[in-house]
């Protein structure tokens, strides 16, 4: 009777098993989505329009975390709030039960900013987007000196 030896080949075991979640999880796909072109977002902290886009990333970015925000949503409506206009957002969040900054209730799944240019301030539009595609757009006003100093469905030009 001849002996059989079976050779166990580990490596290539882990590597289908590897495979095979990695498709019951859909990395494959995002594998394949992300091997495209590199993107790049550029800016410069001189420019209001930019620091526009950096307030809002970084704003939803913090309300998309568990606690809402917590302390950093406040610490960055600090820095990029006006006093003045910090305390008519209060007044204005507690007469419609929203978020004034994103002037909802719920947070967005993406958001865009576009200069739509003034004078003796920058005023930006922004265009939030929710669940389902559907968008609101904001218009928020900048002093030279980088500071938020309205946030509304209207500029402060046109009130």
């Amino acid at each position: 009777m001849t002996s059989r030896t079976t050779v166990r080949r580990p490596v290539r075991r882990t590597a289908l098993t590897a495979s095979l979640l990695a498709v019951a999880l859909g990395l494959g796909a995002t594998a394949q989505a992300s091997a495209g072109a590199p993107r790049s977002v550029s800016g410069k902290p001189s420019d209001s329009v930019t620091r526009i886009a950096d307030f809002y990333g970084a704003y939803i970015d913090a309300q998309s975390d568990p606690d809402h925000g917590g302390r950093l949503a406040q610490e960055l409506r600090k820095y990029y709030l006006s006093a003045s206009f910090l305390k008519e957002l209060k007044t204005w969040e507690a007469e419609n039960h929203a978020d004034g900054v994103l002037r909802a209730q719920n947070v967005p799944l993406k958001w865009k900013v576009t200069d739509n240019g003034t004078a003796d301030y920058t005023e930006a539009g922004i265009t939030l987007t929710w669940g389902g595609g559907v968008t609101t757009k904001l218009v928020v006003d900048m002093t030279r000196g980088h500071k938020i100093f309205h946030i509304g469905t209207k500029g402060v030009g046109s009130k």
